[in-house]
């Protein structure tokens, strides 16, 4: 027993036990950590769906935490073809003289570029050439003959549009014809980029009257990610070797007046772990210079839609909006009607319409705000795994488990904060999530390898101490090894002790059957024993007929006086269901039948509790003044005629659960204070019971009565109380009282009686 003893208290820390293996089992945790770190590299390498769509959102994250707000002084604004203008004008598409007034009025009132993020693919129907085809022969002819000579409503638009700073737009397909001529050239710095370009094989165009007169024309193709989300924009696209920009870079070409896009390149293969990113490094725009991705996408920072940047149609058809917001401002014309399926999702609306991704874009570059993927990312990631991953797999074996625990969460949670101050302060894209899950996995695994050599040692421990110690004990010593010390800790508990009364004479039954008594025991102990341990209680031993049992130990339990109870209660069951058979048992046998009954005494205070006893042999126990007093409430139950009695600590935590009646205020042999003293009566429905109510009612009155020397009057409560449904149960307490009551009218208590009542006897 003192070797085995000696060897639990040499284990301070479980955890620690990794020092202790043998150089076999070194080698080991060596590699599991290595497999563990090339695993977590290479999957952020081959970069799954699951990893980037993880990245991804973390940086939609970022951009929820920190909207970009709206500048009303960027000169960027929205003329929309709303719900409200197409309820006035018409339904979409309106006829193209509508629009030649609309781009009119724009440009008159000083616009720098006016962009239509709308395709004009059909002529207008609204011609005279497009009426004339729906009429029959003759009248068509004269129609034709009527107008000759004036202009179709499109040559007007062409006319209009070639009068004004005017964009286009256009989307590129892998099917169709070959895009318009570019208006503008493209000069390349460094090397080719067509690798890099998003790639199509066709377009379609508006008509080839409106694509001649325009001065620009640019792409409106999104490409989004996988989940649908648009988060880059490219400001360039390729249909064979041709270079086409997209509607943002025209525009804001147009509106410098600029010819030509300078693309600058350094040619490599790509994104690597720790080089530089290769492919397209920036995008001159006249005067403008615009940070790239390799592929010629820009991350944008956005921000929510607002009313602001929008002005209907209408209003500018009617003359309604003033110079001022529209000289020298960027125009674009599009759709925010939900009707017209211009709708995409940003990190931060789930329906934001397209003309608006496209100001949102402008807006960026304008403001100089910068969203940038390091070429150094992908590699600092890296490093922050394997790092991390040697830090932990050198710490966690020198650690408790607790301690490992808010290590690795502090990690985490430093690396997820390292990330979103990189993009709040210096608006750098660095993925901290996989680093921290891949830390975490790490973590995780090494804590369950460790676990696993723990359990070892603790099932050394079980089989060690199985034949000494008490199952439960065996199990607490097995995950806390250093509380195998003499001594123990105080705690608020809650005590149990239940006891057979009239046991003697049960005994004379058996005298000549002792083995039957002992069989009578196991029926009665196990039942009871049960009760205690389902309502999470701590059998502390028995003493023949007799148990002890207490609550908040050696487990915290936060309800103890309310499992205590309920364990009670439970008992009271339990031997009721136990004399119904032996009572059956008795009639069948044609033997005496008596009635198994039990007092409980149950109290709740500080206490100490731990291993008692001496260096060779202890018991896991409990000692204190609360402990003595639940014995003697046990042992009251006699006088007062009530099975369960609890201390008034127990009584009042459980009054709202349990039917709780006061029966005394005493005075226990070998203490100076009183302890008043309550029965628990029932649970829930008993409390509701009005029988219950009245009963209580009248005992508190008689009570009240007896404490403040008011004899006759107390008498007469118990009176009534006799008289009331159910009041057998309290008759041993009447007429206890009763006497008292009888012996102080003829000897009065002194003066400064308190109404506690001194027991003569433990």
């Amino acid at each position: 027993m003192r070797a085995n003893r000696s060897i639990l208290l040499g284990i301070k820390k479980p955890f620690s036990l990794l020092a202790k293996k043998t150089a076999d089992q070194s080698r080991f945790y060596v590699a599991l950590v290595v497999v563990l770190l090339t695993l977590a590299t290479i999957v952020r390498i081959v970069d799954p769906f699951l990893v980037s769509a993880l990245r991804q959102l973390t940086f939609d994250w970022y951009q929820r935490l920190d909207p970009v707000s709206y500048d009303p002084e960027v000169p960027v604004r929205i003329v929309d073809i709303d719900e409200a203008s197409l309820a006035k004008i018409g339904q979409w598409p309106w006829p193209r003289s509508v629009v030649s007034d609309l781009l009119a009025k724009l440009a008159d009132k000083g616009a720098a570029v006016v962009g239509f993020d709308v395709l004009f693919v059909e002529p207008d129907r609204s011609s005279i050439e497009e009426v004339a085809k729906r009429l029959p022969a003759a009248q068509a002819s004269s129609l034709l003959k009527m107008t000759a000579g004036e202009k179709s409503n499109d040559q007007i638009f062409a006319d209009v549009l070639e009068a004004s700073p005017s964009v286009l737009g256009m989307r590129l397909t892998n099917e169709g014809s070959s895009p318009p001529q570019p208006k503008a050239g493209f000069a390349i710095a460094g090397d080719d980029p067509r690798p890099f370009v998003p790639a199509f094989s066709g377009a379609s165009a508006n008509l080839g009257v409106l694509d001649a007169a325009a001065h620009g024309i640019g792409s409106v193709n999104w490409l989004p990610d996988r989940d649908q989300i648009v988060r880059r924009v490219p400001l360039l696209y390729r249909v064979g070797d041709k270079y086409v920009p997209s509607f943002a870079a025209e525009v804001l070409r147009v509106a410098q007046g600029a010819s030509t896009y300078v693309v600058k390149a350094a040619n490599a293969s790509g994104e690597t772990a720790f080089g530089r990113n290769t492919g397209i490094n920036h995008i001159k725009i006249g005067n403008v210079e615009v940070p790239t991705n390799a592929d010629g996408r820009i991350n944008i920072m956005f921000r929510h839609i607002n009313p602001a940047a929008y002005i209907p149609a209408w209003k500018v058809l009617s003359g309604e909006v003033s110079s001022d917001d529209i000289a020298g401002r960027i125009i674009l014309i599009g759709t925010s009607a939900p009707g017209l399926l211009d709708l995409r999702a940003t990190p931060l609306d789930s329906a934001a319409p397209g003309i608006d991704i496209h100001a949102q874009v402008l807006e960026h570059i304008l403001t100089g705000r910068s969203l940038v993927r390091p070429d150094y990312a992908l590699g600092l990631e890296l490093s922050v795994i394997i790092m991390l991953g040697l830090l932990l797999a050198l710490m966690l074996p020198r650690v408790t488990p607790s301690w490992a625990a808010i290590a690795t969460l502090l990690i985490m949670g430093a690396l997820v904060c390292a990330g979103w101050l990189a993009f709040h302060f210096w608006g750098l894209l660095i993925d901290t999530t996989y680093p921290a899950l891949a830390s975490g996995g790490i973590a995780a695994s090494i804590t369950t390898y460790l676990y696993r050599g723990v359990e070892r040692q603790r099932r050394q421990i079980r089989s060690a101490f199985r034949h000494y110690l008490s199952p439960a004990l065996v199990e607490q010593l097995a995950q806390s090894p250093e509380k195998l010390v003499l001594g123990g800790e105080e705690r608020e508990m809650t005590i149990m002790f239940s006891d057979v009364r009239g046991f003697t004479t049960i005994s004379e039954t058996y005298k000549h059957d002792p083995q039957g008594l002992t069989r009578l025991m196991n029926r009665l102990l196990t039942p009871l024993t049960n009760a205690i341990l389902v309502r999470k209680g701590t059998i502390d031993k028995y003493m023949g007929d007799a148990i002890m049992a207490f609550w908040n130990a050696p487990l915290d339990d936060e309800e103890h006086e309310v499992h205590a109870c309920e364990a009670a209660v439970d008992m009271l069951g339990e031997i009721e269901e136990l004399n119904k058979q032996r009572e059956l048992e008795a009639r069948e046998g044609g033997h005496p039948y008596i009635p198994l009954k039990v007092g409980i005494g149950l109290n709740t205070g500080a206490c100490v509790v731990g291993n008692m006893g001496s260096d060779l042999r202890f018991d896991y126990s409990v000692l204190g003044d609360s402990v003595n007093l639940a014995s003697r409430l046990e042992g009251q139950t006699k006088d007062y005629g009530f099975p369960i009695i609890a201390g008034s600590k127990t009584a009042m935590a459980v009054k709202d659960k349990f039917a709780v009646l006061e029966l005394d205020f005493i005075m226990v042999k070998g203490k100076k204070e009183p302890e008043a003293i309550y029965a628990i009566s029932g649970r829930m429905d008993t409390i509701h019971s009005e029988g219950f109510q009245r009963l209580r009612d009248l005992t508190v009155e008689m009570l009240a009565c007896y404490r403040s020397r008011d004899w006759e009057n107390a008498l007469a409560a118990i009176d009534r109380g006799r008289k009331t449904d159910g009041a057998r149960a309290l008759e041993q307490l009447y007429n206890l009282y009763e006497t008292r009551i009888q012996g102080y009218q003829k000897d009065p208590p002194p003066e400064n009686w308190n109404g506690a009542f001194a027991l003569l006897t433990k």
